[in-house]
């Protein structure tokens, strides 16, 4: 049935959710689940509604983690793709044999990532994989031994990948030794950086901190320019913190990388496909990056998927690097599907942006305890702090906000330290945005 608006029944976890999570505790290797603040078990879901096994609808402002960008269960044109697929040919053996389905998927890719160069796809079933084809590809391409990532980033939880990632150190807990070779450098964090720098008012004293960081301390200190294979970015972080960089960051960063022949990584993840308004996120910064991975919002909720997209004069040599699963021709013809509709919906976010920017700037306004607020298109950050001139994190009250407003209907995420995350589907209308904006504020003010 259509919903338009949340009904909380009982206070979550319901009856019902307490057994469940009781039972998965018992039962599922532990992972990031927060049964304290977010104690949300999911029975079905419609369009932008969830409805957990008490019967409580809420609306999602997560798209559980920019995977359903379309919506649940997944768009309705997606829902007729796969079962017309499912008829002809799921899984064929990618890597070994030819399908049309590979080809055609990896000509639209190829088509609309940016770049004027030849390009060439790896697809597998996600982020970190896509991350760890982007590692083989840049070392084996410029037999170079080392990689800059920043701090704040997360690539994935693998081991080539998890050498990457720098935005938790739990992340890491036990695991030592990960890949080596890899140098984390600052990002440049406009709200919270290094210097001490305000960089919405100074972005390019910020940037060029940063490249001056790079290539002074690292360059002249700890590893020769020569030998780095490759940077690799979010351009937007995500598990960090959804944090914005200043416009100029990522043409500064490619012209300091051509100095030295080092590939630039752009990891759009959670942040491609529409996220920003923009089919690519790196598109509102103007660069055409070396590589470009992609997952989660791919598959349109309903697939697992990843692709690495690479200049054709990477390539690898037969047998370097292959995946069984990856890019099957039913997750294929999904995505194809997927991205034709993602482009309909672009104008939708970019318009939906201007109510974000406006409702949450007025948020920051009315409470001290919100530190920063910063955005594109329906991704958006919005940090918490105990008081504005130090800066120190409130994470509690950022746990609050999560559990007040589930409470009242509304599912959110946290990241970063003390940061949440409004990531609603990109199918979201302007009247369901702004009843999600109401009651966030109301959750920010209870927990105030």
């Amino acid at each position: 049935m259509p919903y338009d608006r949340p009904i909380i029944k009982v206070e979550p976890p319901g009856p019902k959710a307490r057994e469940f999570i009781k039972k998965h505790h018992e039962l599922i290797m532990t992972s990031t689940h927060d049964p304290e603040n977010l104690p949300l078990v999911i029975e079905r879901a419609e369009g932008v509604w969830l409805v957990d096994v008490d019967s409580n609808v809420y609306l999602d402002f997560t798209s559980s983690v920019a995977v359903n960008n379309l919506g649940y269960p997944t768009h309705p044109e997606i829902a007729r793709a796969i079962n017309e697929q499912l008829s002809i040919l799921a899984h064929a053996a990618g890597t070994d044999f030819y399908n049309p389905y590979q080809v055609a998927l990896a000509e639209l890719l190829t088509s609309i990532v940016p770049g004027e160069f030849g390009k060439k796809v790896f697809f597998s079933n996600s982020g970190t994989e896509a991350n760890e084809a982007a590692i083989k590809i840049s070392r084996y391409s410029t037999n170079r031994k080392y990689f800059i990532s920043f701090i704040g980033s997360f690539h994935g939880r693998t081991m080539g990948s998890l050498s990457l990632t720098a935005s938790k150190p739990v992340h890491k807990k036990r695991f030592y030794m990960t890949m080596p070779g890899v140098i984390h450098v600052p990002f440049p964090n406009p709200y919270r950086n290094p210097w001490g720098i305000d960089g919405y008012e100074h972005p390019r004293e910020l940037v060029n901190r940063v490249l001056e960081y790079v290539e002074y301390w690292v360059f002249e200190h700890q590893i020769p320019a020569e030998e780095v294979a490759a940077v690799f970015f979010e351009p937007i972080q995500g598990e960090g913190g959804y944090v914005v960089p200043p416009k100029n960051f990522f043409g500064e960063l490619k012209k300091f990388a051509d100095k030295y022949g080092i590939l630039l990584v752009d990891d759009e993840v959670q942040m491609g496909l529409g996220r920003t308004g923009k089919m690519f996120a790196i598109e509102n910064f103007g660069v055409a990056p070396d590589i470009i991975t992609l997952a989660k919002a791919l598959g349109a909720g309903a697939i697992p998927l990843g692709a690495t997209i690479f200049r054709r004069d990477l390539d690898l040599e037969p047998g370097v690097h292959s995946n069984t699963f990856g890019g099957h021709a039913l997750a294929a013809v999904v995505a194809i599907k997927n991205i034709e509709i993602t482009r309909s919906l672009l104008q939708r976010v970019a318009e939906l942006e201007k109510l974000f920017c406006e409702r949450l700037a007025q948020l920051k306004e009315r409470y001290p305890l919100v530190g920063d607020v910063r955005g594109l298109g329906l991704a958006w950050g919005i940090e918490f702090v105990k008081d504005r001139k130090t800066k120190e994190h409130d994470s509690k009250t950022r746990n609050r906000v999560v559990y007040e407003a589930l409470k009242r209907g509304l599912v959110l995420l946290g990241c970063g330290k003390s940061s949440i995350r409004l990531i609603p589907p990109l199918t979201i209308t302007e009247e369901q945005a702004k009843i999600g904006l109401d009651i966030f504020e109301e959750a920010v003010k209870a927990a105030h």
